[in-house]
């Protein structure tokens, strides 16, 4: 190498010259400490701050991730690194990694090339012959945070999905042994680094280390050289991001999936999930996270959330008092004339007998009643009260006939676009919510399979149905 070093962007690294089978000397990659400019604030740029200070009270948060497909916590509670909700904060020390040292090696030797399990590394197979290898250094300017299913220490959220049924978006988190067989995700699935200064910057990356901390790409992975001789590539399945086309919170609008690689670039879809061509390079887009980009890991959709955003959304304490409220309007149900009440939010998936129930494909709110059910769509069920495989009712009020469910409020607040009242709901699943956040669900497709989208609830990733995919609720009484 010459006297004069030489700068290369981080993330990305320098391939040496492959036409040997023995290694040639390790490159040094030296890291520009300055790779571009300052990305934009992820939310508000008034921060007053570099860092946490000691007169701190708080530390610095960077974001919040929030699992699509739940609705305030796991089926059978949050538990530790297994959750729906995870918030990412400064840590007190420095964990981030750089590319420092490249290796061109022989294949047979990589196991003996990567035997310092005190460096990270990634690790590419060319051929049977050939391999690269990427040494990553210590970078004491970001934090570094690992997701996938594995539930080994160096991932921070375990996040595994689980066997979705028909109709439903195949995304959750794995909830004690609910876990699928043949999960599609990643064990270690991407990894988020953190600016530790402002404005905090938080950027994605498709895999994370394992327990050697060594990122392996085999000889069938996607993987390529750059036009400049760098190196990059995909993992199995990929690791798509979607960012907002504009405000998340103010004019809420679907923007373009995409595929983030291991060194952060981004791509166009492939054909299928796991294709072995790569899409078309987008040089104009980032793989910068903002508030309301998507992180879908081929099993579970994950939501990025800033702390200027979550600002809009209500709290729990919040959502709870627009409960009580709607519950102290006192609803009727138009033919019973019973008083309707949402149970509490602790509350879920058991049904209360005074809970709200909904005609989905017009809007009127009944107490539940076992009756309406259109003959003519089967036959009579059992005691004749109900026609065999059909949930199809006849509105009382309107004649309309469709799905009839109970409505749900939505007690995930990081799902909320705005703090608005709950007057409207998803269809056909019933989850209750401000008319702002089910217009703006209702516009995102959410992968789904190998190459399907569709629009899905996000408090319970049911598919969406319908014109619009919600309904303006219909209450009798004052509330309306």
């Amino acid at each position: 190498m010459s006297s004069e070093p030489q700068l290369w962007p981080v993330g990305m690294v320098l391939e040496g010259s492959s036409e040997a089978l023995c290694p040639p000397p390790s490159l040094e990659l030296r890291p520009s400490c300055n790779k571009s400019q300052p990305s934009p604030p992820l939310g508000s740029s008034s921060q007053p701050h570099d860092g946490v200070f000691p007169e701190d009270k708080e530390p610095v948060k960077y974001g919040e991730l929030v699992v699509l497909g739940h609705n305030g916590s796991l089926a059978n509670g949050d538990k530790g690194r297994r959750r729906s909700r995870l918030a990412l904060y400064k840590r007190p020390k420095a964990n981030g990694v750089k590319p420092d040292v490249i290796h061109n090696v022989s294949t047979p030797l990589v196991s003996k090339a990567l035997s310092n399990k005190s460096q990270h590394s990634i690790s590419y197979t060319l051929s049977r012959s050939h391999s690269v290898i990427v040494e990553y250094t210590h970078d004491t300017n970001t934090d570094m945070f690992q997701i996938g299913r594995s539930t080994e220490s160096m991932i921070d959220f375990v996040v595994t999905d689980t066997a979705g049924s028909s109709g439903q978006v195949g995304g959750a988190v794995g909830e004690g042994g609910g876990q699928s067989i043949q999960s599609t995700i990643s064990r270690y699935a991407c990894r988020i680094m953190c600016e530790r200064s402002a404005p905090y910057t938080a950027r994605i990356y498709a895999a994370g280390f394992d327990s050697s901390k060594n990122i392996f790409l085999g000889e069938r992975a996607a993987k390529w050289r750059t036009s400049d001789g760098l190196m990059d590539g995909l993992t199995t399945n990929g690791v798509l991001v979607m960012h907002p086309a504009g405000e998340f919170v103010s004019e809420p609008a679907p923007g373009v999936w995409r595929e983030i690689s291991v060194c952060g670039n981004v791509f166009a879809l492939r054909e299928t999930r796991s294709a072995q061509q790569r899409g078309k390079l987008v040089e104009n887009e980032s793989n910068t996270l903002q508030d309301g980009s998507l992180i879908d890991l081929c099993g579970a959709t994950l939501l990025w959330r800033t702390p200027t955003g979550l600002r809009h959304t209500p709290t729990l304490k919040q959502l709870e008092c627009l409960r009580q409220e709607l519950n102290a309007a006192r609803p009727q149900c138009p033919v019973g004339f019973n008083t309707l009440a949402f149970p509490s939010l602790a509350q879920r998936e058991i049904v209360d007998k005074k809970q709200p129930w909904v005609y989905v494909n017009c809007g009127h709110v009944h107490g539940y009643h076992n009756w309406g059910y259109r003959k003519e769509k089967g036959p009579p069920g059992p005691g004749g009260t109900a026609p065999a495989g059909t949930g199809e009712r006849e509105c009382p009020m309107c004649r309309r006939v469709g799905p009839y469910v109970p409505l749900w409020l939505g007690c995930e607040g990081g799902l909320y676009l705005d703090a608005g009242p709950p007057t409207h709901a998803f269809c056909p699943c019933g989850h209750v919510c401000s008319e702002k956040t089910v217009a703006g669900w209702s516009q995102i497709p959410l992968p789904h399979g190998t190459h399907a989208f569709h629009a899905a609830c996000p408090f319970c990733g049911t598919w969406l149905t319908g014109e619009q995919g919600h309904i303006k609720l219909i209450f009798q009484g004052p509330v309306d």
